[in-house]
Order: C-alpha cells, then structure tokens, then sequence
C-alpha cells in the first residue's frame, strides 16, 4: 500500500472495474467488495474523489460507475450518513458537470424502494443510451443540501472559510479534448509528454498518490495583538529603584554534625535499646534544638520501633513533633494502629501527663486496647494485658484524663467480662462510684 494513496496495482484494478459498461451496476458493486476489503473502502473512495475531478482522466461511463461507487458502497451498508454525500450534491447542482452525470447523481439520490433496485440492474452504457435529459428536473445546490440534509455526515460544515478552499487538482491544458490516455504516446503526435507518458493507470496512480481531498485553503492571518497603555502603576515595576540589599542566608556555614550524630542515634533506636549514656545524649540534643527532630530521620512508619525499643525517646521525640502539622494524621494515627504492649501504653500514659491530646486519639487508643485483649487466644498474655490496660485506664480516670462517661458502657463490659481478674474488679468498682 502506498504512503499516501493506493498502489499502482491497486489503480489498475480499480481503472478495469470502472471499464465495466455493460455489466448492471449491482454486480460492479459486487466485483468492487470482492477486489478490495471493507478497510480499504474509504481509502479507494478516496481516490474516486481524485480521479472524478480531474474532467479529462475518466470516460463518461467510468465517471457513472464511480459515482455509484461512491453513492450505493454506504447505503449497502446501510448507515445513516455518508462521508461523500456532500461532493455528490455537488456534482448534481454543478453546472459545470454534464447533464447526463447530474441526472445520474439526482437518480441515485432521490431513488428509493423499487427505483433504486431498477436503477441497480442497468448498466452504464444502457442508462447513457436511454437518457432523456427533459425528464430530469434539477435543482439548487442550496435546496438538496437542505432536502439530504439528514444523510450527510456529522463532521460536514459548510463555512465560508472552507468555501474559499481552492481545489488542489488544476486540469492540465496540454491535453486535447477527447484525448485517450489508452492509446499509445506516438498515436497522439503533437501532445507533449505528461505524467505518466500517457498511461491511464501511471496517471492515475500518480494523480491518488500526490493529491488529497483538503485543498489549498486561504492563510489564516493571525496579527499579533495591539500593546495596551501603560499605566502609572507599572512605571515603578518597570524602572525598579536601584535600592537593593544583600540577603545572608546563617544557615549557610551552620555545624551539622550535631545532626548527624542525633541521626546516628535514632538510626540505632530503631533497632535495639540504647545504653543510658546514649539516651541522654539523644535528650540533651533534643532539648538544646527542638528542630532536630524534624531531621533525625525518624518516619511514621519507624515510629513503633522506636516506642518498643526505646519509649522515654518516643516520647520526647513525640512531645517535640506537637506543633507538628503531622502530629496527628500520621504519627498519632501510627501510634494507636500498632500492637498494643507495655512501652506502648507508657508512652501514651506519658503523654496524657505532660500535654493534652486529642480526644478522639485517646478513645481509639483505648477502644484499640480494649479489642487487643479480646482477641487475645494466650490466657497468660491476656490476664496480663488485662491487668495493664485497667491500670492504665485507673490511671486516665483518677488523673481526670478522659471523661469516663463518653466510654463508660464499653469500658463497664470490658470489666464484666474479665471480672475474674483483679484490677478489672477494682476498675468496676471506680466506674460504679463516678457512676
């Protein structure tokens, strides 16, 4: 397949297809279906456009089979427009065009039911024969757009714009008329040589494959917009006062190798539990620049590494991160989604004492508490758990942490159903007195 048309062999089958005079339009139909598959249809059709505007390429009965080609391929297929409808309504209002292909263009539009299958069963030569051009009424460019204006294609616009557009295919005015591109160069003598030296298919192949359908289409002038007037306000932006001043950026020249020891030692938080002379170097650091917590290398996602090894640090890291835009979406939220243990509950027990937290993450810290126990299928480990969360919960109460009538019911069951222990029959009690 060429680039940008159809083949030369494509063209040649295409040229013997429309040589066929004498064979009913329905059965050319059907030799075009079989010679070339359904992909190929727009394209060939394409080429048909081509080759009908060039007046002098194509013989009268091969421009008929072109334009039932053109009509008939889409309304086979039975669609509710057709690409073509409107070089066809051109066709038929041009008067330019012969009165014989105007009145087989309007036959084929304006036939119907038992019209259109009579007109399929002729044969060009018949209808050239049979043609009474008195018997033929045509009409306006305007008024058949209008009358087929439902069967034109969604993408059809008639602008003034695309009216301007000047045909891309000029008629060579070396060729005679009447000339026959079948006959040999040397019978013809004092025609110059032209594309394709003469041969229809060379001709036509080259004509698909050096043309297209868009045209020449006028420039469209884009002018560059007119400047507005300056105003008085943008004189002063415009002509800056040289007033500048030099900007010094401290930070610049700053020791960072506090930093770098304090991410040493998180680093290793995370992984087991620092020695005491470690912590507090990890405290001292903290306390003389809070900002290092924010470049300590510590992430949500570590946070609970760092509450199981080494929970007095969490805290204090916790405490520096408060002011935080993180503080509660993230590290909050890591905090009560980890496995409920002892360091973890010192931890929130810790900061309970030292700042006010959220109301909601207390609740769920406790309500994740709470499930914890439940869930859990050791008896030892959940008598021990137990006997921790409701210390920890006496804790919240009698330090007037929490409201203990937002979770009294959840936390009065928790008791009951481990009155068998201890603490949890001694936080019944507490409830019962606030109560």
């Amino acid at each position: 397949m060429a680039k940008n048309g159809i083949s030369i062999k494509d063209t040649a089958a295409l040229l013997a297809i429309l040589k066929e005079d004498d064979v009913p339009f329905e059965s050319i139909l059907d030799k075009f279906k079989t010679q070339f598959k359904r992909h190929m249809h727009f394209k060939i059709c394409c080429s048909l456009v081509i080759l009908l505007q060039e007046p002098k390429l194509l013989k009268q009965q091969e421009r008929l089979v072109a334009y039932f080609i053109l009509y008939d391929l889409y309304e086979a297929e039975q669609r509710s427009s057709s690409p073509f409808m409107s070089m066809l309504v051109d066709a038929a209002a041009d008067e330019r065009v012969e009165k014989l292909e105007r009145a087989f263009v309007l036959s084929m539009l304006r036939a119907s039911g038992g019209n259109s299958k009579e007109l399929q069963r002729r044969s060009p030569s018949e209808f050239i024969l049979t043609f009474d051009p008195s018997t033929y009424t045509f009409s306006s460019r305007e008024q058949l757009q209008k009358q087929f204006a439902d069967r034109f294609s969604p993408d059809f616009k008639s602008s003034a714009f695309k009216s301007a557009t000047i045909n891309n295919i000029v008629p060579d005015p070396d060729v005679p008329q009447g000339y026959d591109f079948d006959m040999p160069e040397d019978a013809m003598p004092g025609v110059p040589p032209r594309l394709g030296a003469g041969n229809r298919e060379s001709t036509a192949a080259g004509l698909v494959q050096t043309s297209s359908l868009k045209g020449l289409e006028p420039p469209w002038d884009r002018p560059f917009p007119p400047r507005l007037p300056p105003q008085d306000g943008e004189i002063v932006w415009i002509t800056p006062e040289n007033n500048h001043e030099l900007l010094w950026h401290y930070g610049m020249c700053a020791d960072t190798s506090r930093g770098a020891a304090v991410r040493e030692l998180i680093a290793r938080a995370l992984k087991g539990a620092l020695s005491p002379t470690q912590q507090q170097q990890v405290l001292m650091e903290l306390e003389a620049d809070p900002k290092l917590v924010y470049h300590c290398g510590l992430t949500p996602r570590r946070l609970p590494e760092l509450v199981e090894n080494n929970p007095i640090i969490a805290v204090e890291v916790l405490l520096k991160l408060m002011n935080s835009v993180q503080i509660t979406d993230r590290y909050f939220k890591a905090l009560v989604s980890m496995d409920m243990s002892l360091h973890s509950m010192e931890v929130v027990n810790r900061l309970t004492t030292a700042v006010e937290l959220p109301t909601e993450f207390i609740h769920l810290y406790i309500s994740n508490c709470i499930s914890s126990c439940e869930n859990m299928k050791d008896k030892y480990m959940q008598n021990r758990l137990v006997r921790l969360v409701c210390v920890f919960l006496t804790s919240l109460i009698r330090n007037r942490i929490i409201n203990v009538q937002d979770l009294f019911i959840e936390v009065q069951a928790f008791c009951i159903e481990f009155s068998r222990i201890r603490e949890a029959a001694g936080l019944f009690r507490l409830l019962k007195t606030l109560e």
